[in-house]
């Protein structure tokens, strides 16, 4: 078995700076999409099922599912769906995929946190007179928003490691690296892949903990 050294390492990736770093763009651009798009469905459907119980318990159940896929199963189950279209493999199906893995943490956290707001709170907000609208935006969100960015922050860790999976549908991203170092039996290729998917997680973590600390109220 091949023994690896700090050295090989550093000189691997002295020697593909150029291509680590195209592998990398890839890879924030799939997953920084799929994080958006899930935040644009997410969070308004987490606020509106704090107003239908039932349809929450089923939503709740259906994204509890679909988590349970095994990502390499639902890249699978997107190439026939999609193939209909002419996007069976690609960047297409990696980007649902994941927008799919991510309403689970999104949505719920979403629900829970504006559901949990302390009742007396919005009493108070009620009774200066604001509006349904005023209360969701000027008190709910703002008391909610670090069980929300704790449910985007999972998602984002979540899908900077399935991504790299989605390399096998030819998605691209620095699962590309690892999956031609395996290839190739190339143990140093899989270890730069996967320490800079770890680097980019905790980055992606620390960016999204300062929005959080930023965007919330003082004393929540």
């Amino acid at each position: 078995m091949e023994v690896l050294t700090i050295t090989d390492f550093l000189n691997y990736f002295s020697a593909n700076t150029d291509q680590i770093l195209d592998y990398t763009l890839e890879h924030i651009q799939l997953v920084g999409l799929a994080i958006i798009i899930s935040i644009l469905i997410g969070v308004p459907l987490g606020i509106y099922l704090t107003t239908n119980e039932e349809l929450a318990n089923t939503v709740l159940q259906i994204t509890s599912i679909i988590m349970t896929i095994p990502s390499i199963a639902l890249f699978g189950i997107m190439i026939p769906i999609l193939s209909i279209v002419g996007q069976g493999i690609g960047f297409l199906p990696a980007l649902i995929a994941l927008i799919l893995y991510s309403q689970l943490p999104i949505i719920r956290n979403t629900y829970t946190g504006i559901k949990d707001v302390d009742p007396n709170i919005r009493d108070a907000a009620k009774g200066i007179g604001m509006t349904t609208g005023q209360r969701l935006w000027k008190v709910e969100i703002p008391n909610a928003m670090p069980l929300i960015m704790a449910g985007v922050r999972t998602a984002t860790i979540l899908n900077i490691g399935i991504g790299a999976i989605a390399a096998y549908i030819g998605a691209g991203g620095l699962g590309s690296l690892i999956n031609q170092g395996i290839s190739r039996s190339n143990n140093t290729m899989v270890l730069v892949g996967a320490i800079v998917v770890s680097i980019l997680a905790i980055i992606a973590d620390l960016l999204l903990k300062y929005v959080q600390k930023k965007f919330t109220p003082k004393g929540i």
